[in-house]
């Protein structure tokens, strides 16, 4: 195992995004440390505002960040508000960023997401597959933000010598994730639908697409103990991949819910939704390497992530503030 190159003890700690699925995991795994943990809420700083974030970090002086905040959501919600997929996520990184060098921030991690990679980009995806070919056209408008993110990212480590380096989460899922019908990703839907269909005693339940395309999953808590792995061992330019190396497909991964859930009707699927990209498996040599390989097994994780959404409260169910 890579030894630490930066320790966290003692640090001032600043959660960007700690309402969020990944920011609140991260807010988890942080108390294990002697350190002052940071986080404001959108009330008090809009991270879209670039005077706001700047006045707040040159006063609060963190040493470190980890920017999770972002604008996220499904096939639906990338489809339906491009404009704001592709602002909101451009104005947070770029904020952030350019405020936490003004600020002389020592580390930087920002969080992004494998959906940056091109639609056929080679399986497992390397991270050298970047900007090699198109992308999937249902989530463009947040991929392209992203992207531009870990550019930021490169060309303040570059440019001024700053720490900061750049992770791509596969999909994730666990304590706190956006179970809205019309916002969510595939695995929280799919967990509501399951659960409503056995509430309400229904024959079937419809998939949305043809069930084929194969993806892969991460419990949140997972991805914290990872990135915060990286935040302690890891310092380089290129982006590194975080993600459990496993993949199912869609059908899979429907049959799975619904026996987890105790569902048992029939699945249908609705092959006129969109599939979205057919294969995204993330190659995590790179994380495996430097000594992390501790994700939980799929059936684990969706076992404890059921127990949590069945005895949450059902205003909780919507995507967080």
């Amino acid at each position: 195992m890579a030894e630490p190159v930066y320790g966290l003890d003692g640090k001032r700690i600043f959660v960007a995004g700690h309402r969020g699925m990944v920011g609140a995991a991260l807010m988890r795994r942080l108390t294990a440390y002697d350190a002052t943990l940071l986080a404001v809420p959108r009330e008090e700083v809009d991270l879209r505002c670039q005077a706001a974030v700047e006045d707040w970090m040159a006063r609060e002086r963190p040493h470190v960040v980890f920017l999770a905040a972002a604008r996220v959501g499904g096939i639906a919600a990338n489809s339906r508000y491009p404009a704001d997929f592709i602002y909101d996520n451009l104005m947070i990184e770029a904020n952030v960023i350019h405020a936490a060098h003004r600020a002389g921030v020592e580390r930087l991690v920002l969080l992004g997401s494998t959906c940056i990679y091109p639609k056929l980009a080679p399986q497992p995806i390397p991270e050298d597959a970047l900007l090699t070919g198109p992308l999937e056209p249902t989530n463009e408008w947040y991929a392209i933000a992203k992207i531009a993110g870990i550019k930021l990212v490169q060309a303040y480590r570059r440019q001024h010598g700053r720490d900061f380096i750049a992770v791509q989460p596969t999909n994730l899922y666990g304590p706190g994730d956006n179970y809205d019908p019309e916002t969510s990703h595939v695995l929280p839907a799919l967990l509501r639908k399951a659960h409503e269909a056995k509430a309400a005693g229904a024959p079937r339940m419809t998939v949305w697409g043809s069930g084929r395309p194969l993806r892969e999953f991460l419990h949140v808590d997972d991805l914290a103990d990872a990135v915060v792995f990286l935040a302690e061992r890891y310092s380089g330019e290129a982006p590194v991949n975080i993600g459990s190396g496993e993949e199912v497909s869609i059908r899979e991964l429907a049959e799975l819910v619904c026996e987890t859930v105790g569902y048992g009707g029939e699945l249908v699927f609705d092959a006129s939704r969109p599939d979205g990209t057919p294969r995204k498996l993330a190659d995590v040599s790179r994380l495996s390497a430097l000594g992390w390989s501790r994700a939980r097994s799929l059936r684990d994780g969706l076992e404890q992530t059921y127990a949590d959404f069945a005895a949450a409260p059902a205003g909780s169910l919507r995507a967080p503030a």
